[in-house]
Parts: C-alpha cells; structure tokens; sequence
C-alpha cells in the first residue's frame, strides 16, 4: 500500500509528520519516532525573543508582562524551561541531521519583523530541510486595522524569504477577515505550504489567589473540524501545500484530512496522550484502512472530498449551516 506523500517538495513516506512540541527536545526522542513511523519532524520552536533578548532580559520581560497583559501569559514559556541561547538549536539541528534519516523542518515563532529572522538563513546552514514559520501574535491595539495585521505577516514572511532557499510553511491563525485572499498574498510573498491551524492558549483566572494562570489545553477530537473544512475549501484553488493540525487522534481523522486535500496531518496531543507508539498504531492502521477501501494510495484519495470534487458544493458553504441549523435543532415534541 503506497503511503508516500509530498510536502514542500519533501518526498515522505506516509503524512504523519510531528508537529513542533516538547516532543522534539531529545534526540532520542525524534529517534524513536522515526523508527516508529513519522515521515517527518517539526522540531520545537526557537522564539524571536531568544534571539533579540539574553536570559536575564527575557526574564524581566517576562515577568513585566505578567503584570500588564494577561495574554503574554498565554504566549511566553516559564525562563528556566525556555531554551536560552538560539546555538543550541542550531547544533541539535546539525546533529540531528547525521542521526536520523527524515526531514528535519526547523520553527521559528515570532510577532515583529527584525534581526532575528536572520536565523532562518542558519537554521539552513545548520542542515535543516524546511522551515516552519509560526507567526503568533494577538493584535490587541484598537488603532490596528486587518490591513496592518494582515501586512505585518507579509513583512515577517518576506523577510524570512529573503534570507533561504528552503522551503517554508506558514503556521497560520484562522482569525483573518478574508482567509483565501491571505492565502494568495502568502502565496505571493514567497510561502510554499500553509499549517491551519494555530491555536491561541488563552489563560485561566484564578479567583481565589487572584492571578492569571496559563493554561495548556491539549485539541480535543472535536479541534479537526476547523482546518478541516479549510483545508476541504482550499483544496484546488491554491498550489501551496497544506498542513493539517489540531484533533488529529485516530485513523479516520488522517483519512478525513487527506480527504479534504491535506498532504500531511500534524501529530501533537495525541502522541502526549497515547504515547509515541500511537505513530506506529496510526500507520498500519492508514495502510489496513485503504486497503479495506480498495485504495492503492494515498494520493489517489487526496482531496476527493474537497469542495472542488465535491457533489454537494454547498455542504462546506452557508447552505449546509442553514440545513445544520434546521436539522438539529428543533423541538422535539
């Protein structure tokens, strides 16, 4: 059963690719799931503030944040777990590269165009064969419109470009105005793939103590169905490749996902639930699942269930919400 998929340019041998996590800190670790079955591993994020800030600036950053803006707690890891000094990044890369076989795809998270994006450049030297652009930041100034939301991504995204030639995907939120024109502009400023979606950890209250508390929710199943239907929308209309992430638990999600026009399906939460050997679990049972179906490979199935191949063009439309809305929620007498 053929299995292989390409993503960026990437020939992998099946779409189950490691999202960047923790998961990724230990060479072992990425070892292991290499032999288990990942195509491909994303690996943990390298911070703008790492970069731009020594330890002890970063922690005073910290902790002035925690008092002024209770969202900053929701972005910014705890000092003494945050990998201080972006070198190490760039040696694991480098050893990672002479002990695995996989494509290493680094991460780079930032909010604001500057000097750290020159790391993109020695995260390439360093061995890495894409790069993941996270651009995370919640734009909480009423002065702001979409537009300067919408151009500060593009400013970050070309500047990153200009720095490699390796491919790079876009790690995205889904809170724009008009999604598919920020994807042509993405497109147009030099991205090659597109992750959907980012999820923003908002804090929790702690009413006793009276302090913001950060909160790590791992996606629930239930998670899916936003990039799923994205992704199923997309599909066709764009030549970026697209990355899905979030709910991503069992067979059938890989499968919807694909279904809808993902090249690859992203692994986070449930490799913390269900223990790295969830990876091998899930690609025999991609294999048994075609198989069954009478398949010969994925990318025979990719994308059939994408509005463009679609019957019922509308099921990812207003029309499907007006009929969800009629169907499920009536009175039963």
């Amino acid at each position: 059963m053929d299995l292989t998929t390409t993503y960026m340019g990437l020939r992998l041998k099946n779409p189950l690719v490691i999202s960047a996590s923790p998961l990724s800190e230990e060479a072992d670790n990425v070892r292991k799931m290499e032999d288990l079955g990942a195509s491909a591993v994303v690996l943990y994020s390298l911070f703008e503030e790492q970069i731009i800030k020594d330890s002890y600036e970063l922690d005073h950053h910290l902790s002035a944040a925690a008092e002024s803006h209770a969202e900053a707690l929701s972005y910014f890891t705890e000092p003494e777990v945050l990998h201080i000094g972006p070198e190490h990044y760039l040696e694991y890369i480098a050893a990672l590269k002479k002990s695995v076989g996989i494509p290493i795809i680094g991460s780079l998270n930032g909010s604001t165009p500057g000097g750290w994006v020159e790391y993109a450049r020695l995260i390439e030297e360093a061995g890495a064969d894409a790069l993941e652009l996270n651009i995370y930041t919640i734009p909480t100034d009423p002065n702001l419109t979409a537009l300067d939301v919408e151009q500060n991504y593009l400013d970050i995204l070309k500047e990153v470009r200009a720095q490699v030639s390796i491919p790079i995907a876009v790690k995205l939120s889904p809170f724009f105005t008009s999604l598919a024109n920020m994807v042509v502009k993405l497109e147009n400023a030099g991205a090659n793939a597109l992750v959907l979606f980012n999820r923003f950890y908002q804090p929790d209250i702690n009413p006793e103590e009276l302090e913001v508390e950060p909160q790590i929710l791992l996606s629930a199943h239930q998670a899916l169905r936003l990039p799923l239907c994205w992704i199923g929308l997309l599909f066709g209309r764009t030549p970026l490749d697209l990355a899905a992430t979030s709910g991503i638990h069992t067979v059938q999600d890989v499968i919807k996902m694909v279904m809808s026009g993902a090249n690859v399906t992203m692994l986070c939460a449930a490799l913390f639930r269900h223990g790295l050997h969830h990876i091998e679990v899930l690609e025999k049972g991609i294999g048994a699942w075609l198989d069954e179906h009478e398949y010969e490979s994925m990318e025979q199935m990719r994308g059939n269930m994408s509005q463009l191949h679609c019957d019922n063009p509308a099921a990812f439309e207003r029309a499907q919400y007006v009929q969800a809305v009629h169907t499920h929620f009536r009175i039963r007498e």
